[in-house]
This record gives structure tokens, C-alpha cells and sequence, in this order.
């Protein structure tokens, strides 16, 4: 454990604030007034690949991140001698190898999240499905009146993949719109079930019977490509998927395949394999996607608390009494 070096050296530490993507870090942190404290560089571009991470933070010794952007590998870990700590968004990053931070001596602390953000844009996305809001929109900017005809959610059956704390949630809403929802997952809590009346079901239930299938399980190995090809054919031709869980548990490429060929009718994505998604990609070019730039879990109020507890982990540290940390 951390013995208060820098406490006790009274050493300036070099703190890069990394993923800032749309520069609000100076926003929540004042950086003017802890420069007596810290050496602050914020990074608000994507790194070019881990070369350029490795060469960008080598002198650094502290990284704040945001969750699930930079990808924090062995070989990173290995390659950032002066790294001692790393302040994440979130309780929770697969993006971190902690047993590699632990074998290097640096340790992970996070911060608490609101887990309402997403279950509300779950909702802006299935609403805006349901009643064709991409075309609507464009249309109305380009002077055309009621070109589609939307669907009711009443009465519709709405399946989760997932029921934690944001398919819980989303699961709620859903019944506040008289849909009828079904659940499943790996160690999906039946007890969780009957206290939301959510039906419990199998996998092929689930695919074969919701008009909206909305994604609410974490990432890793158990769930990568969990949606392929072959339960896209499963599917409703009139159904939607909605994720804004991880972009890995979706086949991307199967999933331009059903938009384009309408084997299902549309989906609502927040997540992507690669992020930022690259300006080229077949995706942003297929017309029944509703595509946002994963902005589930950015608002003012997540910010004001990721930032403002990176800045307390960051003292506890230098202080020699690190918290939250994250078990390695």
C-alpha cells in the first residue's frame, strides 16, 4: 500500500486528465487554484494507438479517466514506470487490467455514478424508434410534413437483457406505458422478477418475442457478440434492438447487415466496438439507425460528481490514506 511519499516530499505531482472529448474538465475542476498542488495536462483527443499513449504519459504519475474510453493494458502499465495511480470514473472499469496495476504497484480508485442517465436515454431511444424520430426530424429541416407513421408502446412487449440496477429501472418505465416486459440473463434474480412483474424467460424467448429488445448487461467475455446474425433472423421483422450498454455484446457487422436488409426495423445505439466511432463507418450511413455518441451517462450532474471526487481520491492519495479503491 501507498506509504505517503508525496506527502511527505512535498513532490508536485503530474496529474493528466485524459478522454476529456468535449473539454469540460476546467468546468468542474479549478485548476488555477490546485496548480499549487499538482501539475494538471488535460488530453481532450483520443490517442492514436498505445504508442502514442505510452509516449504522450510516460512522465505522468497520476491519470484520471474516464471510463471505458483509453484502455489501460498490461503493456501500458508496464511501459508508464512513473505511474502510480489512476483515478477512474465509475466503481467499475473492464477497460483497466487491475491485476496488471497491482503487479506494478499503481493504484485504481474510482467514484460513485448516477444510474439514472441511462435508463432515460434507454427511453429517448426507444421513443424516438417508435415514433421515427431521425426521419421526422430531417424532414421537418428540410420542409416536408408527416412522412412516417409510428407505432404505440402500449400493449408492446418490451425485453431486457439484463435486469440490474438500469434494466430495473427501464423496466419500470416500461410498465408506466402498459408495455409488457420479459427478462433475461445469465444470473438473471427472479426474485427481481416477481417484485417488478417482469416475466422471466429463456434467450430464444427473449429474441423471438420482444418489439423492443434493450441491452442492460455488463461487458467482458460472458456477453461479447451475445446479438449476432442468428438471433437477428430471430427476431420480429418489426422489432427494434436498443443498446446502450457495451458496443462489444452486439456483432457490429451483423448489425449493418439486419438495418440494411430490414431484418428487423431498426435500432437505437449509444455503444460502439471502437470509440469514438470513426467518421467513416458503415453504420453512420444505414438510414433505420438511430445512432447517439455514447452520451448514456454524460450529464452535468455525473460529471460534477466524477470530477469532484477525482480530486478528493487524488488528495487522500498524496496524503497517504488512498479511497475508493477499487479491489485489485
Amino acid at each position: 500500500m501507498f506509504q505517503g511519499y508525496y506527502f511527505q516530499t512535498k513532490k508536485m505531482l503530474k496529474v493528466a486528465i485524459l478522454d476529456d472529448y468535449q473539454n469540460i474538465a476546467k468546468d468542474f475542476i479549478d485548476l488555477k487554484k490546485l496548480s499549487s498542488k499538482y501539475e494538471f495536462q488535460v488530453f481532450n483527443e483520443p490517442f492514436e494507438n498505445e504508442d502514442d499513449v505510452i509516449e504522450k504519459l510516460k512522465e505522468f504519475e497520476v491519470l484520471f479517466i474516464m471510463r471505458e474510453r483509453t484502455k489501460i493494458t498490461k503493456n501500458l502499465l508496464e511501459q508508464l514506470k512513473k505511474l502510480k495511480l489512476i483515478v477512474t470514473s465509475g466503481m467499475r472499469n473492464k477497460s483497466i487490467n487491475l491485476e496488471a496495476a497491482k503487479k506494478n504497484k499503481v493504484v485504481v480508485t474510482g467514484t460513485e455514478i448516477n444510474s439514472n442517465p441511462t435508463p432515460e436515454l434507454t427511453w429517448a431511444l426507444i421513443l424516438g424508434l417508435a415514433r421515427n424520430f431521425k426521419t421526422e426530424i430531417d424532414n421537418m429541416y428540410q420542409g416536408y410534413w408527416q412522412s412516417t407513421i409510428g407505432v404505440e408502446l402500449k400493449g408492446k412487449i418490451l425485453g431486457l437483457l439484463g435486469l440490474g440496477r438500469v434494466g430495473s429501472q427501464v423496466a419500470k418505465i416500461g410498465k408506466a406505458f402498459g408495455m409488457q416486459i420479459m427478462a433475461w440473463s445469465e444470473n438473471l434474480n427472479l426474485d427481481k422478477c416477481k417484485e417488478l412483474d417482469v416475466l422471466p424467460c429463456s434467450k430464444d424467448d427473449l429474441i423471438q418475442n420482444s418489439d423492443f429488445l434493450s441491452i442492460h448487461v455488463q461487458g467482458g467475455d460472458r456477453y461479447r457478440d451475445c446479438i449476432t446474425i442468428k438471433e437477428f433472423e430471430k427476431m420480429k421483422k418489426t422489432s427494434y434492438l436498443i443498446n446502450t450498454s457495451r458496443g462489444e455484446i452486439v456483432n457490429e457487422d451483423d448489425l449493418i447487415i439486419a438495418l440494411s436488409t430490414n431484418i428487423i426495423a431498426g435500432a437505437g445505439i449509444d455503444v460502439y466496438v471502437k470509440e469514438p466511432l470513426p467518421e467513416s463507418h458503415k453504420l453512420r450511413f444505414v438510414q433505420n439507425a438511430l445512432l447517439l455518441p455514447h452520451i448514456g451517462y454524460v450529464t452535468a450532474e455525473n460529471y460534477a460528481t466524477f470530477y469532484n471526487q477525482m480530486i478528493e481520491n487524488l488528495d487522500s492519495f498524496a496524503s497517504g490514506k488512498p479511497q475508493r479503491v477499487i479491489e485489485q
